[in-house]
């Protein structure tokens, strides 16, 4: 733990270095895609004083200024599975965006799915004796925390205060300045397979690069795809993507609970090559065109030519209906959802105040999803498309691109995370376990 926690203070250093020279990638590995964008600061706000909880490691201004993806090679469920192919993706994508920008970036901020997320949510107090709340404080109560034992070969990815308590006052975003005798606060941890983060990081150094931060998918997607409203009152993020499913949920702006499903619409097109026996790339084309998961009368009549490349005329002219297309997709697709039901579940979600369910990612796009989803996951479901940022390409505008953007806002105005803080050396040791959600239901 101790490790990681330095690790991450270096990246954040690199991250305000970059900063200040201008320039930084962003880099969303991906199962079926790999995206880069180039982000150009302004420095408009650059400045990184404290400005309160939430946003102290600083904020500034950035606008896209070179774009580029690549057909992922070498990921499986978001993990590296073959170094070589990945750094070549990474390498060949990394060099368009930067080709597009037409200058050179040294620092890279990567963002992942996969690596088996795990959420905690822990809690702290301390005494104060009627003192003002120091900045300090905030470094001793976070070190109060009681770290459960999270298994050898996992890393903390993310550690994030999200709400503070003064005496009786709870839901405090910023509680330094004020006066009280005990603070305590909630922090939502998350951790992932330490490999694949090591994976990751050993790949974009082969690639020439610094990596100056690291995210989960999940995370960014949900920063990207909900709106403000949602963060605050409550929502669930659903990334659908091609070798896994992300799911987050986010309440009073911050995020307190990630998950993944190791399942995406690559294995919906691996049903279609399957079912159809037709090569991968002639699945994924008939998805893409005619893919669907509600049928209606019209869907038997409707013929869809697959044709084919075996030489064999016969064979090669044949044609399905799209009902029977829509029949193999279908099963799939409810089984991915009926998975991330059983995860938001287990988060306790149905005892949020709002239970508002928003779907992205490339997998989003199916034809009835959203009608489909809403019949397994809950009445509230719409499709979310990420935020406009300043100079992104049309292209990147789809659902496709939650994460990519998602990690260009975490880029410019990141949460704190306990790494932003001088924690005293002898932070506890005790290992309790606590529900990750478990707080919202005491105080909201």
């Amino acid at each position: 733990m101790f490790d990681l926690y330095d690790s991450q203070r270096a990246m954040r250093g690199m991250r305000k270095a970059a900063m200040q020279r201008g320039v930084v990638a962003i880099l969303d590995v991906g199962s079926s895609k790999m995206a880069c964008l180039v982000l150009r600061f302004d420095g408009t706000s650059g400045s990184f004083e404290a400005e309160g909880v939430g946003s102290m490691a600083g904020q500034a201004g950035f606008r896209v200024i070179g774009a580029a993806t690549t057909r992922s090679r070498g990921v499986k469920f978001g993990e590296i599975t073959a170094m070589g192919e990945t750094e070549r993706a990474i390498r060949t994508v990394l060099q368009q965006a930067q080709k597009m920008a037409n200058i050179r970036v040294d620092h890279v901020i990567a963002c992942f799915s996969g690596a088996e997320p795990r959420s905690y949510g822990l809690t702290g107090a301390i005494d104060l004796q009627g003192q003002i709340v120091t900045e300090q404080d905030i470094s001793q109560v976070l070190a109060a925390c009681d770290v459960p034992d999270y298994g050898h070969g996992r890393e903390v990815l993310h550690a994030q205060p999200v709400n503070f308590a003064l005496d009786h006052r709870s839901g405090l975003g910023d509680p330094r300045g004020q006066l009280g005798n005990r603070l305590s606060t909630d922090l939502h941890m998350l951790t992932v397979d330490a490999a694949v983060v090591q994976n990751l990081a050993h790949c974009v150094k082969r690639c020439d690069m610094e990596l100056a931060g690291v995210a989960s998918s999940a995370y960014v997607s949900g920063i990207s795809a909900l709106v403000e409203d949602e963060q605050e009152l409550g929502a669930a993020c659903i990334d659908l993507g091609g070798g896994s499913t992300s799911i987050s949920i986010f309440m009073k702006k911050h995020m307190i609970y990630a998950d993944a499903v190791r399942m995406g619409g690559e294995h919906v097109t691996g049903d279609i090559s399957m079912g159809l026996s037709v090569p991968h790339a002639t699945a994924e084309r008939i998805k893409t065109f005619y893919g669907g998961v509600v049928a209606t009368g019209m869907d038997d009549r409707e013929m869809i030519d697959i044709g084919g490349d075996t030489g064999d005329w016969e064979h090669d002219r044949r044609s399905v209906s799209r009902a029977e297309l829509i029949g193999i997709m279908r099963p799939r697709v409810e089984e991915i959802l009926e998975e991330v039901r059983e995860r938001l579940d287990a988060a306790g979600f149905d005892h949020m105040p709002s239970q508002q369910i928003v779907l992205t990612g490339g997998g989003s796009q199916i034809p009835g999803l959203d009608g489909l989803a809403s019949r397994i996951l809950g009445q509230q479901v719409r499709l979310g498309r990420p935020l406009r940022v300043h100079g992104l390409p049309q292209a990147a505008t789809g659902p496709g691109f939650a994460s990519a953007v998602g990690m260009c806002l975490f880029a410019a105005h990141p949460q704190d995370e306990w790494w932003d803080f001088e924690l005293p050396v002898d932070r506890s040791s005790a290992r309790t376990f606590k529900r990750a959600v478990r707080w919202f239901k005491e105080n909201w």
